[in-house]
Formats: structure tokens, C-alpha cells, sequence
């Protein structure tokens, strides 16, 4: 999955390009999925009005559902966004909210759309202020889990539903680890056959984690710790749908793995 920021204050690349122009680029590197938002959800932000959420990303929809058949997701918390944006060709609602909104859920039913059900404590503003669970991952599979339920109770078919556990989004750097390391855990019981999605495409974690500030630490430098994450996430086959940045490298590690993955294969049979 692709990420195309048409915002000018995205943690990673706003304002850095044209939304257009960037999917169209990642189409070329072989993304299999676009997503488009509208609004930063980094850890601080504070929510755009609709009006100007509506104006960032309708307009880049329009144009891609006219340009290609890949699926194009919209990441968005706001009905009306979500609304128009499935009216201009959208086919799946990423929302960092896991769906909150009852008029969103709502909606997600009568179009039938794709759901990515994710996982975040707080706000956007305030998910790093003191993060606490019980279990990071008992409780995140909890939480997914009821909110699948809710949806599945309110009609909506379990095979339109991804669940993303929001590796960052109200979580320590040790918490997110431990999810990261713990995957398979996250989809037992009620979601064991649902797609994962997983967002960890530069971020701060990855800085973190190897030592240096994520706040000074440049974003180039995070590629290769995002890359290692995809290709741990291959070879555990912990998620099903990977939300990068870096589609053509991420392509080339998952290209990589599958051939390894063929060859061990073949000489096992041999």
C-alpha cells in the first residue's frame, strides 16, 4: 500500500511533492494499493476542518480512479470526507479512529466498502502523553477485536475488514516492539483470518530504536529500519498488507524473500 500525503505538514514528506504525481510514481514502482490523506495524524497534530480535507483529496482521487484500476484507499476519520471520497472512487475507508464514528460504520455498511480498523489511544494530539496498558498486546487485540464484533453485528461482511494494531499511534517505543514482535498474537480468536495491515514506514520508532533523536534524525535514514521490519514481517508472515512509503524498495524485499522462499523449496524437494 502506497502512501500519498496531500497534506503540507505529513511527518515524513509534506508538502514535498504533488499528490498526483506521487502515485503515480508508486504505481510505476508497483504498489498494489494507494492510500490518500488528507490530514497529518503525527503525534501532535491537531484535526484540519472537513472543507479543507475535502479539498485535498477529492480532487487526487477523482484523478486516479479516471487514470487506474488499483484500489485506492482514503485515510480518513471524517464522514463526509469518507462519503465523497468513496463518491469519487475510492473503495476502502482507513481510519486511525478504528471507526469510533457510528455514522462512519454506518456508512462503511450501506457501500460496502474495504475497512482498515485500526488501533490508537488518545488523540493524534495527545496519543504520546504517557501511553499505559495493562498488555500492549492483549489489550490492542481486545479492542480490535470488540470493534470487528460491533461491525460484524451491524451487517458488515467480515471479509470487507483489515485490522492494524497503529504501531505508533499511543505507544512507547517498547510497546510497539513488543506488538511488532507479537503479531500473530494480535489476530487470534474473532480476527485470526483477517488481513493485518501494517504502518511502519519511517517512523520515529525506527530512529529510536537504533540510538539516534527522532525528532533530529533525517527521514532518509529511516528506510533501511523500515525495510527491516517488512522483511521480518515476510519471513513471519505476521501481515498481509504493508502501508509504505518505499514502494519500489519494499517491492524489491518482498521480491528478494519470495525467491528465497522458492529455492529453500525447491531444494527441500530435490
Amino acid at each position: 500500500m502506497g502512501i500519498v500525503n496531500a497534506t503540507p505538514d505529513s511527518f515524513s514528506d509534506g508538502g514535498q511533492y504533488d499528490p498526483i504525481e506521487q502515485a503515480e510514481r508508486l504505481i510505476a514502482e508497483g504498489a498494489d494499493l494507494l492510500d490518500i490523506g488528507g490530514e497529518s495524524t503525527r503525534p501532535g497534530s491537531l484535526p484540519v476542518p472537513v472543507d479543507e480535507e475535502l479539498r485535498r483529496v477529492i480532487p487526487v482521487i477523482q484523478s486516479l480512479a479516471r487514470q487506474t484500476s488499483i484500489p485506492i484507499s482514503v485515510d480518513t476519520s471524517k464522514v463526509e470526507v469518507a462519503r465523497q471520497a468513496l463518491d469519487a472512487g475510492a473503495v476502502i475507508i482507513n481510519d486511525v479512529t478504528g471507526f469510533a464514528d457510528r455514522e462512519l460504520r454506518e456508512l462503511a455498511r450501506q457501500s460496502q466498502a474495504g475497512l482498515i480498523v485500526m488501533h490508537m489511544q488518545g488523540t493524534p494530539a495527545t496519543m504520546q502523553i504517557q501511553p499505559h496498558y495493562e498488555n500492549v498486546v492483549t489489550d490492542i487485540r481486545q479492542f480490535l477485536e470488540s470493534r470487528c464484533r460491533e461491525l460484524l453485528d451491524l451487517g458488515i461482511d467480515r471479509e470487507q475488514i483489515s485490522i492494524d494494531p497503529g504501531i505508533g499511534f499511543g505507544k512507547t517505543v517498547e510497546q510497539n516492539m513488543e506488538l511488532l514482535a507479537n503479531l500473530n498474537r494480535v489476530t487470534d480468536g474473532l480476527l485470526r483470518d483477517r488481513p493485518l495491515t501494517l504502518g511502519v514506514s519511517r517512523k520515529g520508532l525506527i530512529s529510536k530504536v537504533c540510538g539516534r533523536s527522532g525528532t533530529q534524525d533525517p527521514i532518509p535514514n529511516r528506510v533501511a529500519g523500515s525495510l527491516a521490519i517488512a522483511s521480518l514481517a515476510m519471513v513471519h508472515r505476521t501481515a498481509q498488507i504493508l502501508r509504505v512509503h518505499d514502494v519500489q524498495a519494499t517491492r524489491d524485499v518482498i521480491s528478494i524473500h519470495q525467491a528465497w522462499k522458492s529455492a529453500t523449496l525447491t531444494m527441500n524437494e530435490s
